[in-house]
């Protein structure tokens, strides 16, 4: 049977099961789109801007568990993608992203809208394809889903020239296998290795570990757990790796890092052995690398070898995927307690407690946080932009529930929120809340149009202080007060959500935030909440930029 490229390529996304994905029309893909109505158990979502496509697709994909796939037409569609591609890439992420190209003829003629979107994307996608005929589309796009599913995931970029859309080809159905030669995929890690990391953490006195996004992805929290009560070991998190550890459990003991708990970062800090799971010890979460705990041996689980080694010397090494090697690992852990750490821990978070809630009605940062964790019993799904809002959402909001945590990282990236969050809402029934800075909302808030077309549960609650707060902050620390470009302006953003067809409600207090959450019980609709927060609160603590972990601080007085 002889179908076009456009159809194949169809056929492709049925078989790999795909749902959803997001995507916007232009000229190369028409035909394309001129086949989607052949396919109806395939959602398309219509985003109002190329970013949000590849954001939406990064969140259906971090709390479905499955890859998320976006589309985009050649030249600046294709281009309006490269920030959601790097988010997802920097973050592990799974996702298949689909660019038309112009027609074969004019590729390398500069032709209108051309870009070489394949050179573009090559340093932040796993692998990419630039396809020059139509019976190349279903091998690789069976090579790019696996590619981006397995081993350390990512983003993969698949290009198709519009001419090979309307090209047809033999369809003999979807390849059932792979052989990549030079992708090898550590999944099992060597015997040597895991005995090796199992004598070094039964031996120590003060381990700790810290779990990362691998954990997450690899859907190891039963066995992080199970490891972490074997061997008595308190467990801190990474930004991305919050979830990882169920946070009502005894040994978790918050996440570690620039504006992570105080006592978790001491923790880091004193321990004899440091066990890194599924995380990749970057700055962000360390500090000053030339000063973290340099007596400590650390043991090294991910599935990426690149990153083993890469910032710390590796005293035990394990490469590969974190659940195979905690199955592993956990028959060679010794049954431990380690009840004068765990004590000294106590005694950390006893004397600095994550509390920074002042009295008072005015609407804070961390008593909004909590206020919503109560109204949602702890177990909503969060998705965050950057920066204040973000890192009050990691720091008071109780998860429990693995995938229950979506956050960019390691690009953080502003704008996400509202995008991520609709990709989100796309994978499971339940309200999706949004924490936003009200200076990422306006940066992707014309998805609003989005939600309101499919009429999406989203709950975005707008942590305004008219201000870019973390930046705001860092003026105020560490730039004398000195304000600049910090002070956005913005919309009324109640008027906003009512043009979109969105309820809007407005909160300045505590009574009126609380009777906001209790007015938005049982309903089924989209809404925007302009929470109006102190214009000057800061995020503690803090590990100043090029400081060490042992110099966390939890006030300016501190400085």
């Amino acid at each position: 049977m002889r179908l076009t490229g456009a159809r194949i390529l169809m056929e492709c996304l049925r078989a790999e099961g795909v749902e959803v994905f997001f995507g916007y029309p232009g000229g190369v893909v028409l035909p394309l789109y001129n086949t989607l109505g052949e396919y109806p158990d395939i959602k398309h979502v219509l985003v109002r801007h190329e970013q949000a496509a590849a954001h939406a697709a990064d969140g259906y994909a971090r709390v479905a568990g499955r890859t998320g796939v976006c589309l985009a037409t050649s030249g600046p569609g294709a281009t309006n993608l490269v920030t959601g591609i790097t988010t997802a890439y920097m973050d592990s992420v799974p996702m298949v992203v689909l660019t038309g190209n112009v027609a074969r003829d004019l590729i390398g003629r500069d032709g209108f809208q051309e870009a070489d979107i394949t050179g573009i994307t090559l340093p932040i996608t796993k692998h990419n394809y630039l396809l020059m005929r139509a019976s190349e589309i279903a091998p690789a796009v069976k090579e790019a889903f696996h590619i981006a599913s397995t081993g350390r995931k990512g983003p993969v970029l698949v290009d198709i020239p519009k001419d090979v859309f309307i090209e047809e080809a033999e369809w003999d159905g979807y390849p059932q296998g792979v052989s990549l030669r030079g992708y090898p995929i550590m999944d099992v890690p060597r015997e040597e290795e895991v005995a090796r990391a199992a004598e070094t953490i039964n031996s120590a006195k003060r381990p700790i570990v810290i779990a990362g996004h691998g954990v997450v992805q690899s859907e190891a929290q039963r066995e992080l757990v199970e490891f972490a009560e074997r061997s008595d070991t308190p467990v801190l998190t990474t930004l991305l790796g919050i979830s990882g550890m169920p946070e009502d459990h005894e040994l978790s003991y918050g996440f570690l890092g620039m504006h992570g708990h105080f006592y978790a970062n001491m923790a880091a800090d004193r321990a004899d052995v440091v066990i890194g799971i599924g995380m990749r010890f970057d700055d962000r979460a360390m500090g000053r690398f030339s000063d973290f705990n340099p007596t400590a041996k650390i043991v090294h689980i991910d599935i990426d070898p690149a990153e083993i080694g890469k910032n710390f010397k590796t005293h035990a090494p394990v490469n590969g995927d974190v659940k195979e090697t905690l199955s592993r690992l956990l028959p060679q852990i010794e049954r431990n307690t380690h009840p004068e750490w765990r004590s000294e821990i106590d005694e950390i978070m006893a004397q600095h407690p994550t509390d920074y809630i002042e009295e008072g009605t005015g609407l804070g940062g961390p008593w909004l946080v909590r206020a919503l964790a109560e109204a949602t019993n702890g177990e909503a799904t969060i998705v965050t932009g950057v920066g204040q809002h973000q890192m009050w959402g990691a720091q008071y909001y109780p998860y429990t529930k693995a995938r229950q945590w979506v956050t960019s990282g390691g690009l953080g990236t502003m704008g996400y929120e509202v995008p991520a969050a609709m990709g989100a809402q796309f994978a499971q029934q339940e309200p999706i809340w949004s924490i936003c800075g009200d200076g990422g909302f306006q940066m992707t808030s014309q998805e609003l149009q989005t939600v309101a077309e499919h009429n999406l549960p989203v709950r975005f609650a707008i942590f305004n202080n008219g201000f870019l707060g973390m930046v705001r902050q860092w003026q105020e620390l560490f730039y004398a007060n000195n304000y600049h470009s910090v002070d956005l302006g913005q919309p009324d953003f109640v008027k906003l959500a009512e043009a979109y067809g969105i309820r809007g409600v407005r909160a300045t207090t505590r009574a009126e935030a609380m009777q906001v959450f209790r007015d938005l019980e049982g309903y089924d609709g989209p809404v925007v909440i302009d929470f109006q927060l102190e214009r000057e609160e800061n995020v503690w603590p803090m590990v100043p930029a090029g400081a060490a972990l042992s110099e966390t601080i939890e006030s300016a007085e501190d400085l």
